[in-house]
């Protein structure tokens, strides 16, 4: 089932580091930024972190929780939230179910082959389980300025 802006999301459960069960359901009441990048300690990717790192605590004033999610492991995780001190929980998407239902798979050209990755993506859910506003094939610079701003502009019209 694929999401739709203004619908609510469908049903998924995954893990995140710390011990965390994230379902389509756990956070309801909040609002979600579920961001979606291709792999741990990639420059790309450590950039995207290390922007919602030094912005969290403004998200977390707007009233949003912030999840990254890519397909490494639970240990490559952990390790990847240590080394840039993390203050948000990443989800393991090991079998690439939320990737999937957030169509965020896509067929990519890396070094003259084709390959299957992770289009870099982010998600806003609304604290009623509807999803807000979709950001898909984003680059990193001014990316999370812009989310924050949607996020605020949420709480705004909450």
């Amino acid at each position: 089932m694929a999401i739709v802006v203004n619908k609510p999301i469908p049903e998924f459960e995954a893990n995140a580091t710390g011990g965390i069960k994230v379902s389509n359901t756990s956070h309801l009441g909040q609002t979600l930024v579920l961001y979606f990048y291709p792999k741990d300690n990639t420059p790309g990717c450590t950039t995207e972190a290390m922007q919602f790192r030094d912005k969290y605590k403004d998200f977390v004033k707007a009233g949003a929780t912030v999840f990254g999610v890519s397909r490494d492991n639970m240990k490559s995780h952990d390790d990847f939230k240590a080394k840039l001190e993390l203050p948000f929980e990443l989800i393991a998407d090991t079998e690439e179910k939320m990737c999937h239902m957030f169509g965020v798979v896509k067929n990519k050209i890396m070094y003259g082959k084709k390959v299957k990755g992770i289009e870099r993506s982010t998600f806003l859910i609304g604290a009623d389980g509807i999803l807000k506003h979709e950001w898909r094939g984003l680059k990193v610079p001014g990316h999370v300025d812009e989310v924050l701003k949607a996020v605020k502009a949420l709480k705004k019209a909450a």
